[in-house]
This record gives C-alpha cells, structure tokens and sequence, in this order.
C-alpha cells in the first residue's frame, strides 16, 4: 500500500518529492570532499534552499549530571558523601578513555569519523530515499549526528516536567521522537541532524565531538556515558577496559536497552514470546554485536588476530555494581547529608522554585563541598552507635549530636541513632527526620531543650548590670511575680513549688555563680522574677534561636519559659552557646563551604553571616566564667568533660522526664546532644540500655565528640570576667529591732533578705516584738538575717535606784518585777541610802536576775 503521507513538514515547507531530494542529494554526492562548503553555496535547488532554512544553531551545553556531596576525611582529603542523579553519568576527559574503546566504537559505528565532515553523504542520502519510499528506517549516522541526536534528546529530557503523572512516558517519547520516527518526520530529523553536524565539526575538535559523544550516550537504563558503564557493568574505569569489555559496550550502545547485561532474565523475547538475550543464553544478542564489534576492529587492524580469537571466545561476564544515591549511601553521616540536601531544596541560591532546585540537584552535576569534618564525625558516630540502640523500646527514644566551629558556624558534625530511610516506615529504627534540625532543615519538630535555655536568663541578668556574684533568695515559693512588660504583658504569679528543683530540694540562697553550677530550677526562677520574661526570650532570638516551627521564641512568654519548655533544634541551642564562645558573635549554621558547576566555576552559596556584638564582650566573658563551673568539680556537666586541659563552657538541660540535653563548648567548637523521646512523654529515668541510664547517655556522646573537636580544634582560655558583672553586691540590711515578727519580717524580704527566727531573748520589749538582730549594717543581697523575739520576761534595774533608803529600793525593784533582790545589811542605819546595785541602775536584764543592793 503506497504511504500516504510523504511530505516534509515544518521548516522544510510544502511537498519536497523524490525529485527535490535527488537534487538535495547530488550537490551533496557532488560535493562529497568539502561537504561543508556545499551546505553554503549560493545557487541551488529549492531543496536546498529549504535546507539551508533549517536551524544551524546547536549549543551542545551539558549533559545532565549527577550532583554530589563531599566532606572532609580524617586525613584532610575530600572524600564521597553521596550524589544525587536522574542519568547516572561520571564525564570524563579524553585521556582517561582506554584507545580500545574508542577503536571499538569508530570501528563499530563511523570508522571513517576522522575523515568526513560530521555527515556520511551517500548512506545517509540513501537513508533519505528509503524513508521517503517507506522502506527503511535505518539511521546511517556519523558518530557527529549520533551526538546530536543524544544531544537533541537529552534537551528534551531535560524539558521534561519531573513531577508530571506522565514523566516516564515523556522521557520514553523524548526517545522515540529522535529516533523512530519515520517518512516526512525522519527525514526532518536526519536533514536537522546533518545541519547541526556540520555545524559542530566547525566548532569543535574531533576529539571534542567523540569524547561529548561518550559522555552523553546512553548505555541503557539510567546509565550515561562510558565512565558509568564500565563502573556499573565491569566494576571498572573507562580507562582500564579489555579488548572484550570494551567492544561489549561498543555494541551495547547501538541499542542500549536491548544489549544491556544487567538482565539475567532477558531483555527483549522472540518470536514465541520466550525471553532472549538472557544470563543463561550467555547474553546471546549482546555477543552476537560483540562478535560484529570484534570483526570490525580486525578488520580497520585495531587488534591483532590473537586479541580478537580471546576476546570473541570470551564469556560476557557482568560484574553489576549498582550504582548509589541519595543520603542512604552516606552511612553515619546521612543526616548531615540530608541537611545539606534540605538547604540544595530550599535555598534560593539553588534556584526560584522547589522544581528547579530538585532539578538541579538530581541534573545539573553540582559538586557540593561541605563543613563535614570526619576527625569529629567518625569519633561521635562511634559512640553514638556504641551507646544508644536504634530502637530501644520501641516508643520513640532518640539521640542526635551537633558541633559547630564557633566563629563561623561551620557544622563539623552531625549524628543520630536511627538509620536514615528516605521512605516512611512503621520501623522506629528509621527514619528520614534530622533530630539536629528543624522543620525546614530535617523536618524537625524540634525538643524541649530544658535548663539550657537558662543561659538567656543568664545573659539578660548581666545585660542589666547584675553581678554572677550576686546572693538571692533561691528558695521555691508558692506563689512568685514575674513580669512581661517589655512586650505588653502584665504581672504573672507562678507556683516554683510546683516546678521545684531537680531530686527534688526546695532551693537555697546563694550565688548566681552556684545556681548555674547546680543547674538551680528555683534560684533562675528568683532570677527571673528580677527581670523582664519578654526580655529574656528576647535574648534567645537575638541569639539565633527560633523554635523549630520557625515562629520566635517572643511570641509567648510566661514564667515557665526560664526552664526551656519550647520546642527548639540541637542546632539553633549550640549556636547560641558558640555566641557565648566567641565572644558574642553569632553565626548562623553553614553546612555548605562552595558549590562548582559543571562549568568548573564557583556558584553562589547560600546566604550565611556572623553578626558581631550580639551580646558584648563583657558579658560573654561573665557569661563564659559562670559556664565554665557546670564543667568542674561538682557541676552537672563535669561527667561530660573530657579532661584533656582544655577550657569548656557548658550547661546541662532535662524537661521533665522525657527529655534531656548537654552543651559544652570551647573556644573553638561547640558541641550540643540531646537524648529522650522524639514522640511522645514516656518516662527515661531510672531505664538503662547496655551499660548507660537514658538520661545519661547525653553526656558519653557530648563527651567524645567535644574530645574529638578539642584535637582537631584545639581550644584556648576564655577572656577573664568582667570586674563589675563578678563583684560581690552588699545591701544596707534594715533595723527591724523592736518591730512585730511580722512585720520585721514583711520589711527583711522585700528587702531581698532570706529571715530566720532565733531563740527569745531576754529584753526589756514585749513577747513577739524583735529584740536582736543578726547580722545588722550591709550583708549580700539574700543573705539570711536571724531575728529574735523577746521573751517577755524583760525588766530593767530603776534607773534612780542610787539614793534611794532601803525600804525605797526594796519597792521600786519589787515594782520592776524583779523577784530575788539581796539588800546589803550597810542599808540597816535610818540615814543609809543606796550607793550601788548589781546589776547597774538602768541595765537591762530578765526579772530572774538576782540584784544586789549596798548603802553608806
């Protein structure tokens, strides 16, 4: 049946016959040894007129690419972390391709590549005709219009919408358009070919064009250029392939999902619907073009006939290395990964929607080089797996470690003890959240970060020109004021009894200094009670820290905000402490040191800054001499200090019973863990996994990785506190000496005086009045001042007792109460009168005191 449709539509315009063709093919024929120069005569048919209206612009670009992650090893190398790919392709230069693959493939496909120029006139003139007349298919191609076509289909490819219901079929048609189409579309197609062959063989070298070609084709499957097939095939390099390997992916690349040998159950079936080309065929299509491959290099003199009888007797033997990608293939370090992928995803400088970003990751051979340091990552990652179970007891209890270089917020070290999985499972050993991170970075909800958050307590108390040195009332109370002013809040009264303290003691006065070093619930509350909670929170902000949700710590503060209730990443807390560290400069986290393109040129990174004076030097260094007695002797983090000499910081958090955090720093990197339940508010205490109590094992992994960054980055002192935010405070305590209890009392406390009551004294004051005091003058701010009650048996000796006769002296004792009076027989005489008593007239004593009278 004559085809019906013959025409060549598009550019080519109108009904070109058989004739228009001819004439298109013998200027072509004629012109044979300059071909290009034909392309660009200035008379000729009207075929080839419409020819010359093709498009003649072809910008090879690049071919899509695998984008990948690389961290630092131990020995300062860059090694592999992981890649991401749609085509899993590995460019390589012209040099690292073994010569036999490239006799392989010009014996095979164009052994006349380098001389032509880009188009074989008469098979592809008669490629032409057979399509017109609708008899063949066929190609005919150089290896020049082999490139462009991969070219032109890997542009489609990359058109292609990755999120369309239909991508695959898209990918497939991009295929079929370049390759099958028949009669007006297929010489369209090879016309459009030939025009941009010319083209590149007059901009790029040979080489160029056979190397691009390499690169780009496609080896079946995902499987791009000749580097990731000989890896993927072989479990070997492009430049180490055998006579056989090398002429097997010769002929693999003429039809590349057919040949492939990486189905042992076949790739294709026959006649009876029985698979072929199948492992136990011994891969019978594939050897068969091998076989063709072999003959033709012998043929060109590319082997000697010795190479050729081992190789075609040879068996095809795949050594299938499937290739990996994605963050599961960075083992310890997948969350790292996963954070760097979240910020590729997320971060405009990666591109304006989340489709390009996702594009450009998976296509546009990025290569990633980032803050991850394995001198600390492999050390933290050991003890994480050592010390905590991956599941272990199958209600959400997690760990994740951070460490961050202070003064640039460099992440050095990220870790956690579930194994990544991209995809949801019901397996509590797996997951694909970041615990380090937040809900953009790791979708993340982030943990109750507990006492830690003390430190913005800390930092506004000295912002205000308190001293660490201060004593307060640090006693738990039942009911408490507090403020939020700053930010439209009212007076708030909280129940700390309700809060208490850790093991349960009811506080104490003391220092700030003391309270930090104990981790004193109470003695922060008194605190606080002294400042602005809004201020306070706004301290944490200013620092760096957002609760994960990314809403600001101001938006709701009550008092309960002092103990670290809020939901906030392991990050945003360490990068608070390296503040501290540093000096008061805050960075914001960096995962990402550069980004080079596949053009070898630097990207734009994502946007990150280090703001100095975010808190004052003065008050990091107090901040920092406070810090540095939770490490020491006695302190709740001393378990975590690896005692290698170097100066730490740190601060020890638990929120309730479910969630637990350590933070220690030097001057150098800061390390944050956080240890609990990742869902839920299951009990952790007093539940050991192996050798460790749950809430403990913050402090083995914190302990570790800081030993780890302390050699690798070794910390110097921190600056000396500054002299007015460390003085000793004293206050002028009140004379309350003759005031009721209560109201002596009332006046003490107000006053910031911790009372206690002694034992009644003798005093000449009525019972329940105040008749000593200790101490009197200043004391410290909180100090307990012990007041005495009179006892009420007070009296006092007559203070007009001398000249009194004795009958005179015996009433005015017996009227002062007193009950033994010893009256001296010199007071016998009429005219005697008193001289002396003793006690003195006008002392003051109880009316049991025996007091003794003489006369003259």
């Amino acid at each position: 049946m004559p085809q019906k449709n013959r025409t060549v539509r598009g550019v080519l315009g109108g009904l070109v016959g058989l004739v228009g063709l001819s004439a298109v093919a013998g200027l072509l024929v004629t012109a044979s040894v300059t071909p290009v120069l034909a392309m660009t005569g200035v008379a000729g048919t009207q075929a080839l007129t419409l020819f010359n209206q093709l498009p003649e612009n072809l910008n090879p670009g690049t071919p899509m690419e695998q984008s990948t992650i690389y961290a630092t090893n131990t020995d300062g190398s860059t090694v592999e972390l992981a890649s991401f790919y749609e085509q899993n392709r590995v460019p390589v230069t012209y040099d690292q391709v073994s010569p036999v693959l490239y006799d392989a493939i010009l014996s095979s496909e164009d052994k006349n590549f380098y001389s032509h120029g880009g188009v074989n006139i008469g098979a592809t003139v008669k490629a032409l005709v057979d399509n017109v007349r609708g008899t063949s298919s066929r190609g005919a191609s150089t290896i020049s219009q082999q490139y462009v076509k991969n070219v032109l289909i890997q542009q489609c490819e990359q058109d292609v919408d990755t999120t369309s219901e239909t991508y695959n079929d898209d990918l497939q048609q991009c295929w079929q358009d370049a390759t099958n189409a028949r009669g007006s579309k297929g010489i369209e197609r090879k016309l459009q070919e030939m025009r941009y062959a010319i083209q590149i063989e007059k901009e790029f070298s040979k080489n160029d064009i056979l190397l691009g070609y390499l690169n780009i084709a496609n080896f079946g499957g995902t499987v791009y250029g000749i580097e990731a097939a000989a890896s993927y095939y072989f479990n070997t390099t492009a430049a180490n392939l055998t006579v056989a390997q090398a002429a097997t992916l010769a002929g693999v690349v003429q039809n590349p999902n057919t040949y492939r040998i990486d189905k042992p159950q076949g790739t294709t079936t026959n006649a009876k619907g029985e698979p072929v080309n199948t492992a136990e065929d011994g891969y019978a299509l594939t050897k068969d073009r091998r076989h063709y491959v072999l003959g033709r290099m012998l043929a060109d003199g590319k082997i000697t006939q010795a190479q050729y009888d081992e190789a075609d007797a040879s068996a095809i033997e795949p050594s299938i290395n499937p290739p990996t990608q994605g963050c599961a293939s960075a083992g310890t370090s997948a969350y790292f990964c996963q954070y760097v992928k979240s910020i590729v995803l997320n971060d405009k400088a990666f591109g304006e929607t989340r489709q390009d970003r996702n594009d450009l990751l998976r296509r546009g051979g990025l290569k990633i080089y980032t803050t991850l340091d394995y001198r600390i990552q492999n050390p933290a990652a050991e003890k994480m797996a050592e010390v905590v179970p991956a599941n272990y007891d199958n209600d959400y209890f997690g760990a994740a470690g951070v460490s961050v270089e202070v003064g640039t917020g460099r992440i050095l070290s990220m870790t956690q003890n579930t194994q990544f999985v991209e995809t949801p499972t019901d397996d509590l050993a797996q997951t694909s959240l970041v615990f380090a991170g937040d809900q953009v970075h790791g979708n993340s909800g982030g943990f109750q970060v507990g006492s830690v958050y003390k430190l913005f307590t800390l930092i506004d108390w000295l912002e205000k020109g308190h001293s660490v040195n201060e004593v307060l009332d640090g006693t738990v109370k039942t009911s408490m004021k507090f403020t939020a002013a700053s930010c439209g809040g009212g007076t708030m009264t909280a129940n700390t009894k309700e809060i208490g303290n850790f093991g349960g003691g009811g506080g104490r006065t003391d220092s700030v200094m003391n309270f930090t070093k104990n981790s004193l619930n109470s003695g922060y509350f008194a605190m606080a009670s002294k400042l602005d909670l809004c201020e306070i929170n706004k301290v944490a902000d200013r620092m760096g820290v957002t609760l994960a949700d990314g809403t600001k710590t101001t938006d709701e503060n009550v008092p309960y905000d002092v103990l670290g209730p809020k939901n906030i990443s392991p990050l945003a807390m360490a990068g608070a402490y390296a503040t501290v560290a540093s000096g008061g400069t805050y960075c914001t986290p960096r995962a990402i040191d550069k980004v080079v393109g596949p053009d070898g040129k630097d990207r734009e990174l994502p946007a990150s800054t280090c703001t100095p004076g975010v808190i004052t030097p003065e008050v990091a260094a107090t901040a920092a001499y406070a810090l540095q007695g939770v490490m020491g002797g006695g302190g709740t983090g001393q378990q975590a200090n690896p005692n290698d000499g170097t100066p730490l910081i740190g601060k020890t958090g638990t929120h309730d019973r479910w969630s637990t955090m350590m933070i220690e720093s030097s001057t150098k990197v800061t390390t944050a863990v956080w240890a609990g339940r990742w869902k839920g508010q299951s009990d952790i205490y007093r539940k050991r996994a192996g050798g460790y109590l749950l809430n403990e094992m913050r402090y083995p992994l914190a302990k570790a990785a800081q030993a780890a960054a302390n050699d690798a980055y070794p910390g110097t002192a921190f600056p000396k506190p500054d002299s007015n935010l460390t003085r000793n405070v004293l206050t002028e305590v009140p004379n309350v000496v003759g005031k009721t209890m209560d109201e002596a009392k009332s006046i003490l406390e107000t006053a910031g005086f911790t009372v206690a009551e002694g034992a009644p004294v003798d005093s000449d004051q009525p019972a329940n009045i105040v008749a000593a005091q200790t101490p009197s003058g200043q004391a410290a701010s909180g100090t307990t001042v012990t007041i005495s009650p009179s006892n009420g048996q007070g009296t006092t000796v007559p203070g007009n007792l001398v000249g009194m006769t004795r009958a005179q002296a015996s009433a005015a004792l017996s009227g002062a109460g007193f009950q033994n009076i010893e009256i001296d027989n010199s007071c016998n005489p009429p005219n005697a009168v008193v001289t002396t008593s003793d006690p003195a007239p006008g002392t003051a004593t109880s009316k049991s005191t025996n007091v003794k009278v003489t006369c003259q």
